[in-house]
């Protein structure tokens, strides 16, 4: 999630249409493009393979210390706790934060093609094992935290997260199991128009289902098979209706950047910041701080910070901002980290491709998009779909994006192009079996139920 800095006061919103004007300035022209990949990973103490703690010799604030005296990063800091790090003035804007549980995330610079993001993440491990490595920690590539109850979880002295924590249930039943005990790999593109914003946003809401069954990785809780091969993908589901989901709205006539502010309007926001302090306004209108009648806050009226805030706080399957984020995939490994970013691209930004993979969804219904994403979490490649399975549209999915990567024809020093990020997927729609399925069957099998062995199977 998100980690708010202090910088001088925005400009205080006026009219709903300066919300909108602020979206619209996202837009950006073919060629400034870039691709963001943010991903979360749990931290372990590598000798007993617990979570870590924020304080404390081996903890997370040690961690991050280690990364500023080896790695040049520099810290984050909130009511006197380092909560986030930052690279210097005049580096690549990429930084690494902390979730609520402790789960351990890089949010990437934006970047022009998946070989530099690539690359990118290959330093942020290579960083963390420098630094972690030396209080003998180490980090999961899951969905899902494979042993540790809710309890087990530490807390991060990040303030936000003491907001959310409270209100969380009273939205929803797993609100805090997402909070603290799941990991996600994100990929954020650009737009370059309203038009094309809205067909980019369509695709990925259309296809997310099927890019959550082929990323699909966390399939234990506390030790056991859970009955799910997305459990994390689950538990958004009973999260909290008024922020999550598949936006059915987007694909009715006449959506656009209007459409999308007004859908905001009515998320209930968590928090104001001011003056280095979040302000609980759980439950609350952002259109009543719009009008200067947010209670506790009367006749003050929202900034240009507080609405990008809040949009950090809609958490529906694709989310707009001033670009594009593809929310729906399970935490893992770097290759299915590296693949992400990939089929994102390769489906988005190539415009036959983006044509093809819109004509392709363009008849489902809400209901049948619906039904896919209330039934990947449990079957994933084996949902059913229109006479066929999850599997059959991920082969799709996966041969489109192949297309427009070579379509970009962006090489490496070898002169391979970006598909080869898309490796492990074909390797899971050629076997239909992801990496829970892999999973499940060591645990059946060789395994012989020893949970223990996914910490080696899946650290990173």
């Amino acid at each position: 999630m998100s980690t708010r800095q202090d910088a001088a006061p925005s400009e205080t919103i006026n009219s709903r249409n300066d919300l909108v004007a602020w979206i619209a300035a996202g837009e950006k022209p073919r060629d400034a493009w870039s691709i963001g990949t943010e991903h979360e990973k749990f931290v372990f103490h590598g000798a007993t393979r617990q979570p870590v703690a924020y304080d404390g010799e081996t903890g997370i604030n040690a961690l991050m210390s280690g990364l500023m005296k080896c790695c040049g990063w520099e810290p984050i800091i909130e009511d006197g706790n380092m909560i986030a790090l930052k690279r210097a003035i005049g580096e690549p804007g990429a930084t690494v934060s902390l979730e609520p549980g402790g789960q351990f995330e890089l949010s990437g610079a934006p970047l022009r093609t998946v070989h530099e993001t690539a690359a990118e993440t290959q330093q942020h491990l290579e960083q963390c094992h420098r630094a972690g490595g030396p209080l003998g920690l180490g980090f999961l590539g899951l969905g899902f935290a494979p042993t540790w109850t809710f309890e087990d979880m530490p807390r991060m002295p990040k303030k936000r997260y003491g907001i959310m924590t409270s209100y969380m249930p009273k939205v929803g039943t797993r609100g805090l199991d997402m909070m603290y005990r799941t990991a996600t790999i994100q990929a954020n593109l650009d737009f370059g128009s309203e038009a094309d914003m809205v067909k980019k946003l369509r695709v990925a809401l259309a296809w997310q289902p099927v890019a959550t069954a082929l990323f699909a990785s966390s399939p234990f809780t506390e030790g056991k098979p859970n009955g799910f091969k997305s459990m994390r993908s689950e538990i958004w589901r009973h999260t909290d209706p008024n922020r999550t989901g598949m936006m059915p709205f987007a694909f009715e006539e006449g959506m656009g950047y209007e459409a999308f502010v007004d859908y905001a309007l009515k998320v209930p926001m968590y928090f104001v910041y001011r003056d280095g302090h979040y302000i609980d306004v759980a439950g609350a209108s952002f259109a009543d701080f719009l009008a200067g009648k947010l209670v506790g806050l009367e006749g003050i009226l929202p900034t240009l910070d507080d609405w990008s805030d809040h949009l950090t706080t809609l958490f529906p399957e694709a989310r707009l901002k001033r670009f594009l984020e593809m929310r729906g995939a399970d935490g893992g490994r770097v290759e299915m980290i590296n693949a992400l970013p990939a089929l994102w691209s390769g489906l988005l930004y190539d415009a036959d491709v983006l044509d093809a993979a819109w004509d392709r969804v363009k008849d489902w219904t809400a209901d049948e998009r619906q039904k896919l994403r209330d039934e990947v979490p449990r079957l994933a490649l084996e949902t059913p779909f229109r006479g066929g399975h999850v599997a059959d549209l991920a082969r799709e999915m996966v041969e489109l994006a192949a297309k427009g990567l070579a379509n970009r024809n962006f090489c490496d020093s070898s002169g391979a192009d970006e598909r080869q990020y898309l490796a492990p997927l074909e390797d899971i729609v050629d076997s239909r079996r992801t990496v829970a399925d892999q999973l499940l069957e060591k645990y059946h099998g060789a395994w012989a139920g020893d949970i223990s062995w996914v910490f080696a199977e899946t650290a990173m």
